[in-house]
């Protein structure tokens, strides 16, 4: 099953442009100190699905059509009576999607599937973790154009995590604004004078 891939488009929009960039911005002395994309995390938690088989299988099939890689069970760790959980029972799927897929997903993400969501403002500048990772949730799995939504069961959401090499927030904001993601302007910390040059 070794696939091989071409140089995603945004990847090579990152070598090529948003690499020497970030490296001038923050006077970093190799390209190896330039943050870069590590991996992009998207999880789908099954509530209402982990009682029926037919819905499990119809979320794990579209978080895979979404993500285009097999998605893994999330089996719960323990028991809990109020939710109706078991230890073992799955409560949901998760993909981790890295180099060329992790790129490819993203562009798609910024150019596609964020323009089609309604009453868009734009991402919060406050999901950032810290330690230069972001996190954002996606209400409903119908903004990516791979999914039909008339042959879909249930509308669900998904949680995309996007790990970085990124020190700082700051880096971070700046690596993901480069990559296309629209991020809200009112009372944003990141942006400088620099920035609204560029």
């Amino acid at each position: 099953m070794s696939q091989t891939l071409t140089n995603a488009r945004l990847k090579q929009r990152y070598l090529d442009e948003i690499q020497p960039a970030l490296i001038e911005r923050f006077g970093y002395t190799t390209p190896m100190m330039a943050p870069k994309l590590v991996k992009v995390t998207l999880n789908m938690g099954l509530g209402e699905a982990k009682q029926d088989n037919k819905q499990f299988a119809a979320a794990v099939e579209q978080l895979a059509t979404i993500a285009g890689q097999k998605p893994n069970t999330r089996l719960a760790r323990k028991s809990i009576a109020q939710f109706k959980v078991r230890e073992g029972m799955p409560v949901g799927a998760s993909v981790t999607l890295r180099r060329e897929r992790a790129y490819e997903f993203i562009d798609r993400l910024t150019s596609v599937a964020l323009p089609r969501v309604r009453d868009f403002r734009g991402l919060k500048f406050t999901s950032f973790d810290g330690r230069g990772n972001y996190s954002m949730g996606i209400k409903e799995q119908t903004i990516f154009p791979e999914i039909d939504y008339d042959a879909i069961d249930a509308v669900r959401g998904l949680d995309v995590t996007i790990t970085t090499t990124a020190k700082t927030d700051a880096e971070a904001y700046a690596l993901l604004e480069a990559f296309g993601f629209p991020f809200t302007k009112d009372g944003n910390p990141y942006i400088t004078a620099e920035t609204t040059e560029a």
